[in-house]
């Protein structure tokens, strides 16, 4: 026989399961709170901690100051204050003229040597360079023949060689073609050079120094400065008293890298407008408002990376050794000491895979140097923030795998 199903009556909600998902978004309000007070208490800890250090407090001060300031007029890429040697055999107009041309600050007065001196002065490093100017060098110019000059170079600095090489090339050219000029009775040259220097009309090296300078000083403390207070933590045992408390990881991970940041960010905007602006008198073209919307976004990028080295390194002997060729790489090859057009394809394509310091150099010189507005340099900042995502989540699994041990 076929038995007939029975179908349950439909159960009575009570008020409580009514008002149930009515009440799911205040508790995930809650939740959410309760996320951002301990994030502050736990950031108030993490900024009375550096504040109670004052040799920190002392370097940060330092790399933001007298290191900007003597790395923009003490490591020049200019060719200034050139020792010459003049070895005159022809004793003419010209040849002295070419002499006399030689005028600071590019290149010290010019000293007669003998041609047998040549040698022994440039090995004792009395001169970078000496000329050599040949018998009858102006009568063969007045003939229309072409005599050489040579020009020995040490080159043992070789970017000061090269371009004090081109500069005495130039002034040799140029006292030569107006000695021509003024014989001949011609008005000009036929072809005149206009020259246009945008961005940096006097090629001043300090001006691109300096910013570089800050963007390696922000990237070289954040990490060390994260990086560090965690091993500090972890030495002293009190990262222990962490694990009891009600918190959880993401949120010590946070406080750590933005009372860091905070104090870095800030460090790094006044030095912009007091050492760079005002007393290197570099002048900023675009908004630092800009400038430093992308430093926040670049500076927890490599705090997640300092927080990952503190993982890894269990000392802070360990975390020092780690942390100086990474910090190197980082800095190297970003293009704020040489070009990334000068490197190998294959490297600029891996750096600017794998670090952030690429894409915030171009936006740093896109912003200050030819007053680019966000429009411009999103693309930048969103390589950035890619990056530091990928850095953030990385390191918040290791460290709760580290130090939460789950």
């Amino acid at each position: 026989m076929l038995q007939k199903s029975q179908m349950a009556p439909p159960q009575q909600l009570t008020p409580e399961q009514v008002t149930r998902p009515q009440q799911s978004k205040p508790k995930r309000m809650s939740a959410f709170r309760t996320h951002l007070a301990n994030i502050f208490q736990l950031l108030i800890k993490e900024l009375r901690s550096i504040r109670s250090d004052p040799i920190l407090l002392v370097l940060v001060a330092y790399a933001f100051t007298f290191a900007i300031y003597a790395a923009a007029t003490g490591a020049r890429t200019e060719a200034t204050n050139l020792a010459v040697g003049v070895v005159d055999e022809d004793r003419s107009d010209l040849s002295r003229r070419i002499a006399d041309g030689l005028t600071a600050p590019t290149f010290q007065p010019a000293v007669e040597i003998a041609a047998t001196e040549i040698d022994s002065s440039m090995e004792a490093q009395r001169f970078v360079f000496v000329i050599e100017i040949p018998p009858k060098f102006q009568a063969d110019i007045l003939a229309g023949r072409q005599p050489s000059v040579q020009i020995n170079v040490d080159a043992t600095a070789v970017a000061q060689a090269f371009l004090g090489m081109t500069y005495l090339q130039n002034v040799i050219v140029s006292y030569v073609s107006d000695f021509v000029t003024g014989r001949e009775g011609l008005v000009g040259v036929p072809v005149t050079f206009v020259t246009r220097v945008k961005f940096n009309p006097n090629m001043e090296s300090s001006w691109f120094t300096s910013v570089m300078q800050i963007i390696s000083n922000l990237t070289m403390l954040t990490v060390i400065l994260t990086g560090a207070a965690l091993i500090r933590e972890r030495e002293q045992s009190t990262v222990e008293h962490l694990l009891v408390m009600p918190v959880v990881p993401v949120e010590i991970m946070l406080a750590k890298i933005l009372a860091n940041s905070i104090v870095i960010l800030v460090a790094a905007q006044l030095s912009l407008m007091f050492v760079v602006q005002w007393w290197l008198e570099v002048p900023i073209a675009g908004s630092p408002l800009l400038f430093l919307a992308g430093s926040c976004i670049f500076v927890i990028a490599v705090a997640a990376l300092g927080i990952f080295l503190g993982t890894v390194a269990s000392t802070m002997g360990q975390f020092g050794l780690l942390a100086l060729p990474v910090l190197l790489v980082q800095m190297l090859l970003s293009g704020s000491t040489t070009p990334m057009e000068s490197m190998p394809v294959w490297l600029q394509y891996l750096m600017k895979t794998i670090s952030p310091t690429p894409h915030f150099v171009e936006f740093a010189k896109n912003v200050l140097y030819r007053g680019a507005d966000f429009p411009l340099v999103w693309p930048q900042l969103l390589a950035v923030g890619i990056i530091g995502a990928v850095y953030f989540g990385i390191t918040l699994h290791r460290f709760r795998r580290v130090i939460f041990g789950s």
